[in-house]
């Protein structure tokens, strides 16, 4: 395995730039983009939860894109109830697209993101508890989008359209600790894409990093915003 300090990996990082627009690796993958930047620098693809450069962690992004960055996964506390796979994914799940195709016909999905700016469309929303130092997960039947009424009228045969009970939660300590041992250093290289001959190419324009020196001072602020997706 291929390691880097932060020097060789800026150097790397520029020299990967200055090669100008490079055809993606991993036609069809929708990580092609981190996929080719890995192979670029040598990095063997990895989706275990360790950094993808030795203590730096590679998050790509492209250029102009409103879409999230997963900084890591973490699964919400109680965790001896599975929460997702238990309760959200059998009593709150919908139909998933795929089912009666991929998937059986009784298929259920739950994948939504979820911030904590206003609730969802199916009413969930996370929220901060500063008294229990906790970010949460909370549902209200009174913010369900009409398109999503027969949906909700399900729910409540399931188990009922009140707040959750019990909440899934993440504790402010161990949203700290795991942000400590994933994000001590991070480099997010921003890409432009473009399409030559019916293949991506990704071109390196600039280049976000940080590195902390004790895992504390890389503790995200629960309170601005947070966000999941499942």
């Amino acid at each position: 395995m291929k390691i880097y300090t932060k020097e060789t990996l800026i150097a790397a990082l520029k020299d990967i730039r200055d090669l100008g627009f490079v055809p993606n690796a991993r036609h069809g993958n929708h990580g092609g983009i981190g996929n080719t930047l890995e192979d670029l620098l040598g990095i063997e693809e990895n989706n275990l939860p360790i950094p993808n450069a030795a203590e730096w962690e590679l998050k790509t992004q492209r250029l102009g894109t409103k879409s999230l960055i997963t900084l890591f996964h973490l699964e919400p506390s109680p965790q001896a109830l599975k929460f997702i796979p238990t309760v959200l994914l059998p009593k709150y799940g919908w139909r998933h697209q795929q089912a009666g195709l991929k998937y059986t016909e009784s298929e259920l999905s739950f994948r939504q993101t979820i911030h904590g700016l206003a609730p969802s469309d199916r009413g969930f929303q996370v929220k901060i508890n500063e008294i229990d130092q906790k970010v949460i997960i909370s549902f209200d039947s009174q913010f369900v989008a009409t398109k999503h009424l027969s949906w909700l009228n399900s729910v409540e045969s399931r188990i009922g359209i009140n707040e959750l009970n019990p909440q899934p939660y993440w504790g402010f300590a161990d949203l700290a600790a795991k942000a400590g041992t994933k994000l001590v250093g991070w480099a997010m290289p921003a890409l432009s894409t473009r399409v030559f001959e019916d293949v991506r190419n990704y071109h390196p324009q600039h280049c976000d990093r940080q590195q902390s020196r004790h895992p504390r001072h890389s503790v995200i602020n629960p309170r601005s915003c947070a966000c999941i997706a499942h």
